[in-house]
């Protein structure tokens, strides 16, 4: 181990016991100002820190052996030919993401990095790659550009563009929740990311706050494709078919029941589930369970956003109703057509698009032979005459209600 190797190991394992509360921050510097007198003594044995510490009591040798691994891919972390190393960012459940430069064009990127527990596993390895490609294949200023993705030494390494401001999910909890004009004008550059993103044949399939960050300059950018899968590739859907890929608060029913063929309206869904978030300060469905949220996502009503926040207009009341109806085919068919009616209500004007797919319903419930989805009632919002200010619904009204007239006349002329 080289001098600068081993300082880099004592002053990461030093600051990894602070952190990790094995000892205080006085009884590691102690210990360190022992190692570092008895390194200029000449003739003596040399300790490693580690030794010493075990040897003040400081921390114990499981403790201690439990803490190796982690300073020494700290240590590896560091050596990317052509980045220098800042300061981690964050951690997942797949990856963590550092901090570094990209020393060519001096410029700040986030790198994220394979954890080593993953290195041997193909399966992670082809999903990390896969997110890589995903990326790569967008360009849009409401995703986070993908840079490159590369294997050094063993390690395998994304580079992102680095996005200084905080997610969706941190504003939430510090604010406890957004103002509907606020909400809004991130929601709407979210669907346009999507937007992008399924005109180049790509599902997000984990829509969520954590993934949203918004920059210093207030502008929203989709991050992780972790988890998106391009929509024609047949091979990756038969192998995660009957598989639920997401995150609980924000899936929708289709990715609940694995099925094959998830289109970009599971992400209308999980943008809808996050704008609910958003204005309320609470996410649609709760539970003891990742299992018992998910079966509300199946079977329960979605609770009236405006229950939480009596502030918010039926416009946007509207919107995520249609966003998180349980069947597909009554959501907005695409990014696009929910743009549409986010645009409209951020200016004062109705939903037309929502208003719309609310009136089918309507219609379709007047059929005397036509069976009912059991997923119309959560189309319908919970908001008062939304159906009956609607000019459809009255037409077909007045309409039976002729018909019926007529052939009331039609019997008692017969009659007579």
């Amino acid at each position: 181990m080289s001098e600068s190797t081993g300082n880099h190991f004592e002053t990461t394992l030093g600051r990894l016991i602070v952190e990790k509360g094995l000892a205080t921050e006085q009884e590691v510097k102690a210990c360190m100002k022992i190692h570092k007198a008895e390194s200029g003594c000449e003739g003596s044995k040399l300790r490693s820190l580690g030794d010493l510490l075990i040897s003040q009591a400081v921390v114990t040798s499981s403790q201690l052996e439990r803490l190796r691994p982690v300073v020494e891919e700290s240590g590896t972390t560091r050596n990317i030919p052509g980045y220098e190393y800042i300061r981690p960012l964050g951690a997942g459940a797949m990856a963590k993401v550092y901090l570094f430069k990209q020393l060519s064009l001096d410029r700040l990127v986030a790198v994220k990095m394979l954890p080593r527990k993953f290195t041997n596993n193909k399966r992670f390895i082809e999903r990390f790659y896969a997110e890589g490609k995903a990326a790569g294949k967008l360009n849009h200023p409401n995703i986070v550009g993908a840079l490159d993705v590369f294997n050094v030494g063993g390690k395998h390494y994304f580079v992102m563009e680095y996005v200084e401001g905080k997610s969706v999910y941190e504003q939430i909890t510090r604010q406890k929740r957004y103002s509907e004009s606020e909400a809004l004008g991130v929601t709407i550059q979210v669907a346009w990311a999507l937007d992008h993103a399924h005109k180049n044949g790509l599902v997000h399939r984990d829509v969520k706050p954590k993934n949203i960050m918004i920059t210093v300059e207030s502008s929203a950018k989709l991050a992780d494709m972790g988890l998106a899968r391009p929509v024609d590739d047949v091979e990756a859907a038969e192998a995660e078919k009957g598989k639920a890929y997401g995150t609980p608060y924000y899936i929708s029913p289709e990715q609940i029941r694995g099925m094959v063929d998830v289109d970009g309206r599971a992400d209308i869904y999980g943008l809808g589930a996050t704008l609910y978030h958003m204005v309320t300060g609470q996410v649609p469905f709760d539970g003891s369970n990742p299992s018992a949220v998910m079966h509300r996502h199946l079977k329960a009503p979605v609770p009236p956003p405006d229950q939480f926040n009596p502030s918010l207009s039926d416009g946007i009341c509207e919107i995520i109703e249609v966003c998180m109806t349980k069947d597909r085919d009554s959501r907005y068919a695409s990014a696009s057509e929910l743009l549409e009616d986010l645009e409209a209500v951020k200016r004062g004007e109705p939903p037309t698009q929502a208003r719309r797919k609310f009136d089918l319903a309507a219609l379709s419930a007047l059929e005397p032979s036509a069976e009912v989805p059991r997923s119309v009632g959560a189309v319908v919002p919970q908001k008062s005459a939304l159906l009956t200010t609607s000019p459809l619904f009255w037409v077909a009204i007045i309409g039976w209600f002729i018909a019926f007239v007529l052939l009331m006349v039609v019997v008692i002329l017969e009659g007579s």
